[in-house]
């Protein structure tokens, strides 16, 4: 499935929601078998049968030798009474025709074979169609719904997802009818659809029937193919779409609503007992009341997600609940505060070995200093971070800590720079240093960034520089004066 899409909250606390449970095991058809020939499927299979059965053909045969794969498999369904079976066959056959026409030519479904040209595919039709229609003539609804869950689960790649949610809501429907075990494929079938609903979009709809998983579940030994307990996987669905709704009301200002719903996520969280979950869930309810001023009440909250994260070793949960409160800490103008715990993160990423914690918390300091006005600290940081990116190997987060170093240096350059140009007013030679260094990059004004000007070697410097060749006294003279009798503001602007 898709991966969820969040718009406030962080999109690196949810994932996919993976596929669909495996409530049952896989099963697929035998090999059709047929004594008659027309459901063999090609030429040289037929040739076989004739060269086994000297006696020649029937004319039912020889017709069948003409007919499509497709057209046998419904003739005989016809012939054994299967009529709902070849109803829906055909439906399902029209149905992506249908689909194909509406893409059109260039879309991805019109360069593929079609459901009538893929023997395969009809043999898994053929076989568990007519099995649910026989189980469903004799009131096993138990056994129709296997049989139209097995062609869901069959049909799990990506051009056959149509397929997979018919026989998915089929199976709902059927579900409803069964009375002999304890509600156990009921709560099979919400899951299903909670599933197919939330890929949809219909995040309310889906919602509900995690909801009724939830309460069919709730207190049964019922597990799945892989072990997973039914209540887990529920609360597992239930935390994720409680996050994705408080995530739209966050977005529409729903503070409050949001919040409530968070607390359900949390709790849900807690019952599943994932610690990864429970951590994710106490981030994002801190932010929804970070968002409604609640700042005290996020900052406690937080608190328990970076104990979380810590026990579980996590170091991009515990990156960004550090994060959080450094930005909380910071909105409430605590930015000591936030140095100070946000160095307690960085020591406990050392002692812990998390590199990528270490990375995070002297990004995050960089980031503190370099709001401050700290240029000089900032760039240590970022510089460290790069450093410790490097020993991960890691070269899109080496990129990402050597553009934070950059724009410290830029900031630092900034600082000398604006103080020159201010000088500039009552003391021209400033002006010069600063043209002078831009013509070369060089040090001949002294270092920019140290702020100490010579601004004898900066006019000597500058005017060897910048006289145009074959210059006379009297263009030497033109352009001395006029650097000298413009204003500052003129001059900022030729430097950009």
């Amino acid at each position: 499935m898709s991966p969820v899409k969040l718009n406030v909250l962080p999109q690196a606390v949810l994932q996919s929601p993976g596929e669909h449970p495996k409530f049952i095991e896989q099963a697929l058809c035998p090999p059709l078998d047929f004594a008659r020939i027309h459901l063999i499927k090609d030429k040289d299979a037929t040739d076989d049968y004739l060269a086994k059965n000297i006696k020649g053909v029937s004319e039912q045969e020889a017709a069948a030798y003409r007919n499509s794969y497709k057209k046998n498999i419904c003739i005989d369904m016809l012939r054994r009474g299967y009529h709902k079976s070849f109803s829906e066959l055909l439906t399902l056959i029209q149905k992506w025709n249908a689909l194909r026409e509406a893409a059109g030519p260039g879309s991805a479904i019109w360069h593929e074979k079609s459901l009538e040209e893929q023997p395969d595919k009809l043999d898994q039709l053929y076989h568990f169609l007519t099995r649910a229609e026989a189980a469903r003539r004799a009131g096993h609804y138990e056994e129709v719904y296997d049989n139209q869950l097995s062609l869901a689960c069959f049909f799990n790649e990506p051009e056959d997802k149509w397929l997979s949610n018919y026989f998915y809501e089929q199976s709902f429907n059927t579900a409803q009818l069964v009375e002999i075990d304890g509600g156990k494929r009921k709560a099979q079938a919400y899951v299903n659809m909670g599933l197919i609903n939330e890929e949809q979009g219909h995040v309310m709809k889906a919602a509900e029937h995690f909801e009724t998983f939830y309460q069919l579940t709730e207190g049964t030994p019922w597990k799945d193919e892989t072990g997973c307990a039914y209540t887990s996987l529920a609360c597992q669905h239930l935390w994720r779409i409680y996050t994705l709704l408080a995530d739209k009301m966050l977005e529409n200002k729903e503070h409050q609503e949001a919040i409530k719903t968070l607390i359900k996520a949390l709790k849900m969280a807690k019952e599943g007992g994932d610690m990864k979950m429970q951590g994710e869930a106490a981030y994002c309810l801190s932010l929804a009341y970070h968002f409604s001023g609640e700042h005290e009440t996020a900052l406690t909250i937080l608190k328990t997600s970076v104990e979380i994260f810590t026990s579980l070793c996590d170091s991009a949960g515990l990156g960004r609940a550090y994060a959080a409160v450094a930005k909380i800490l910071a909105s409430q103008g605590k930015s000591d505060e936030a140095v100070t715990y946000l160095g307690e993160f960085m020591k406990d990423a050392e002692s812990a070995h998390l590199s990528q914690s270490l990375v995070d918390a002297n990004v995050l300091l960089g980031k503190v200093h370099n709001e401050r006005g700290n240029y000089n600290e900032a760039l240590e940081y970022f510089s460290q971070a790069s450093e410790a990116a490097k020993a991960l190997n890691n070269l899109p987060l080496v990129a990402e800590a050597e553009s934070y170093c950059g724009m410290a240096r830029a900031h630092q350059l900034m600082v000398a720079f604006n103080s020159h140009v201010a000088a500039a007013a009552a003391d021209p030679r400033s002006l010069q240093c600063l043209l002078a260094w831009k013509q070369s990059r060089s040090d001949v004004c002294a270092d920019p960034l140290t702020g100490v000007v010579d601004p004898e070697k900066a006019s000597e410097a500058f005017w060897e520089s910048n006289q145009p060749e074959n210059k006379n006294a009297d263009v030497e003279l033109c352009w001395r004066s006029s650097f000298v009798t413009t204003t500052p503001r003129i001059h900022f602007a030729f430097l950009l």
